[in-house]
């Protein structure tokens, strides 16, 4: 049996995980980074990943910093140059464009493989990170010195810290019994890509209704990317229509906007929830990414919160002498700076979902009034957009 020692360990190579070894590369932190599956580096550039985000700038300029930016091959980049949001009623509608803040793009969108792939590449060139690969924890102890993880192949690793980055579904949450509480929105995210008749210009669009939201996301090459929340019933209609029916069906419920569409991807599903996470950090431990919270995707800033945690949490550690970074009232110092950030973005996404899911007449023509009242006041539409930047 094989023992490890670092100053910390990263359980989850995802996105988030990945790119708080790389934010900590340049300090004196011995780090070990633990991911359940191979990593993929390669596939045929003719495919498309149904799943894509929307990285604001302030993301990029976090992935910029830790070098794995430079690494996306700009093929697979499309940035995103207006947005566009109608309500459910005729002339509801909101619009920002890069070009009122003075910028060149509200954001880029690109696939989470190539983010990933970008990521890992980073990795590899980071003398402090050791990276472990197709094995997973099946055991954690905690105490007043280090965090222990014993692994499936039966070695075991031990640092001053454990961060979880390993998602929803956190196993190093659970393993502690971290209290959480986890809303059902009763609605899955159906995703899909589409090649376009029409070009987009750069255009995302999305459109609230009254039995969902539907996203249509910029990509390279005249395509773009759908997501689709809707409850059961629509999800089961929608993968169980042959690829014409539902790029035409995708294509109505855009007003044919982008023309005839083509699906280049199957359809997939993922049902929608909030998590919200009392605590996220504690003696030893703490939590980043999905593990510390998960939004509805309307607003798309679920990674980028992720994103937050990554340089809020690097920042502190950072700070402080490497023989503290396990310290409770360290860690602390990261949850409360990330506190305020974390609910905002939940409060919005949730309350905009309650509000368009909602058949109250009242409250129809009050969602639909104040989309028209923002697009007609600039101040505000600017300050919107600068705090999604900026998120």
């Amino acid at each position: 049996m094989k023992s490890y020692d670092a100053d910390l360990i990263i359980v989850g190579g995802g996105l988030v995980g990945a790119a708080l070894a790389l934010a900590l590369k340049n300090t004196t932190l011995d780090m070990i980074l633990l991911e359940g599956r191979e990593p993929q580096l390669d596939w045929p550039l003719a495919s498309w990943d149904q799943r894509v985000y929307a990285i604001s700038r302030a993301s990029r300029r976090l992935l910029t910093n830790i070098g794995a930016w430079p690494l996306t091959r700009p093929e697979r980049l499309c940035p995103v140059s207006a947005m566009r949001i109608a309500g459910d009623q005729p002339h509801s509608r909101l619009e920002f464009a890069a070009l009122e803040s003075g910028v060149d793009e509200l954001a880029f969108i690109v696939e989470n493989r190539e983010l990933q792939r970008a990521l890992w590449l980073a990795l590899a060139q980071c003398s402090n990170v050791r990276v472990i690969t197709g094995v997973s924890a099946q055991g954690l102890e905690i105490n007043a010195d280090a965090a222990q993880l014993s692994l499936d192949n039966g070695s075991t690793l031990k640092s001053k810290l454990l961060i979880g980055a390993d998602g929803a579904n956190s196993w190093v949450r659970q393993q502690l019994d971290m209290p959480s509480r986890a809303k059902s929105y009763e609605q899955f995210g159906v995703v899909a890509n589409f090649a376009c008749e029409k070009p987009h210009y750069g255009v995302a669009q999305q459109w609230f209704m009254p039995d969902g939201i539907l996203a249509w996301l910029p990509l390279p090459d005249q395509q773009m990317s759908m997501v689709w929340s809707c409850d059961q019933d629509r999800r089961g209609e929608l993968l169980g229509l042959s690829a014409d029916e539902l790029a035409q069906r995708v294509s109505l419920a855009g007003q044919s906007r982008l023309g005839e569409l083509k699906l280049i991807t199957p359809a997939a599903a993922f049902p929608l929830k909030l998590t919200h996470v009392p605590e996220i950090a504690r003696s030893r431990v703490v939590l980043v990414g999905d593990a510390a919270h998960t939004v509805h995707p309307l607003a798309g800033q679920g990674v980028n919160l992720g994103f937050g945690d990554v340089a809020e949490l690097a920042k502190v550690l950072a700070s402080v002498h490497p023989a503290r970074i396990g310290d409770a009232l360290v860690l602390r110092r990261y949850e409360r700076a990330r506190r305020e950030s974390v609910l905002l973005m939940q409060t919005v996404c949730d309350g905009l979902q309650s509000l368009f899911n909602n058949h109250n007449p009242i409250l129809k023509s009050l969602r639909n009034i104040g989309l028209s009242m923002t697009d007609s006041v600039p101040w505000i539409k600017r300050q919107l957009i600068r705090h999604a930047m900026d998120s």
